[in-house]
């Protein structure tokens, strides 16, 4: 990428899913991984990356290292319930955090780690790769150019098919992950904020262990969403019924986002690297979203609805 650093990184949750873009991001930039933690052991991933590097199983011995000074800054990609807590101890050890998304699942967690942020002079930056999307960057310059105040008609269509493992992990306890939009739809809920505004109603027609859908009333669009890790939700067959499947279309429009969804950690490490990357503020809305529909009381399908989540759930 051309940028001139030497940054020194610790990461805690290596062991998990999302750290190998964390890794990849850090290598790309030239940056050095010196520590990294997780409760679990199998972390081999690390030797395609930064061999060298000090791991352990021990939170306080990691806690030592991260507050020697050998370090600028601390990724979190651990558990969501764990985000906070651990955030609040990358700057209290004088670290600045990147954190995964959701960075909270609460504004009362945001305003936690704000309040810490403050305190203790360092910053707290956040994943939100769509932002980062050259197809999303072009929607929103067209949206923001629009001088006629419409409201959009818009269809978020994402199956992420998953294994029964899903469940028996942390991800399939709601008190643990913030439940099914908070792993699996957060950072569409925050590409659609950004572009079309706060969110100033929310209804739910289902949620459950597997699947979510409703519709969000946003400042200037009208969201009809379906959320699933089913593969049997998949609207058209595919090859591999693992295969994601992602659509988004905008008054009629379809927006292929497709090519690159995976490949935009780098792009926000290096915009935090820069210090431009987003911020507890950024994420705000979409924080304020998700507590939204994790308090609404599922409706059933009645009304304007997400036709192929209709379909498919009622089947």
């Amino acid at each position: 990428m051309g940028i001139p650093i030497s940054k020194k990184f610790a990461i805690t949750g290596v062991a998990g899913y999302i750290a190998p873009r964390h890794l990849k991001a850090m290598k790309a930039l030239d940056a050095e991984l010196t520590v990294a933690h997780d409760l679990f052991d199998s972390v081999g991933i690390m030797d395609s990356y930064f061999p060298n590097a000090y791991f352990t199983t021990d939170a306080d011995d990691f806690k030592r290292h991260i507050a020697t000074g050998n370090t600028d800054f601390l990724t979190v990609c651990t558990p969501n319930h764990l985000h906070c807590s651990h955030v609040i101890g990358g700057l209290q050890t004088g670290n600045d955090v990147i954190c995964e998304k959701p960075l909270a699942t609460t504004p009362e967690e945001l305003q936690m780690m704000d309040d810490c942020r403050k305190a203790c002079g360092h910053q707290v930056w956040t994943i939100l790769q769509l932002r980062h999307h050259p197809e999303i960057i072009r929607l929103k310059q067209a949206v923001d150019g629009d001088t006629r105040k419409a409201t959009h008609d818009i269809d978020l269509t994402y199956i992420t098919p998953r294994g029964s493992w899903y469940a028996a992990s942390w991800k399939g306890d709601r008190t643990k992950s913030g439940g099914l939009v908070a792993n699996i739809g957060i950072h569409f809920i925050d590409m659609l904020n950004w572009i079309f505004g706060e969110t100033e109603q929310v209804v739910m027609h289902h949620y459950s262990a597997d699947s979510a859908a409703g519709m969000l009333y946003m400042k200037k669009a009208r969201v009809r969403f379906f959320l699933s890790i089913n593969p049997a939700h998949r609207p058209v067959p595919a090859d591999n019924i693992m295969t994601p499947y992602r659509s988004i279309s905008i008054d009629g429009a379809e927006i292929d986002f497709t090519n690159g969804f995976t490949d935009l950690h780098t792009a926000s490490y290096e915009h935090i690297l820069k210090g431009e990357g987003f911020t507890i503020e950024d994420t705000a809305m979409a924080v304020k979203t998700l507590q939204a529909i994790n308090g609404a009381e599922p409706k059933g399908f009645a009304g304007d609805y997400h036709q192929v989540a209709k379909t498919k759930i009622t089947e």
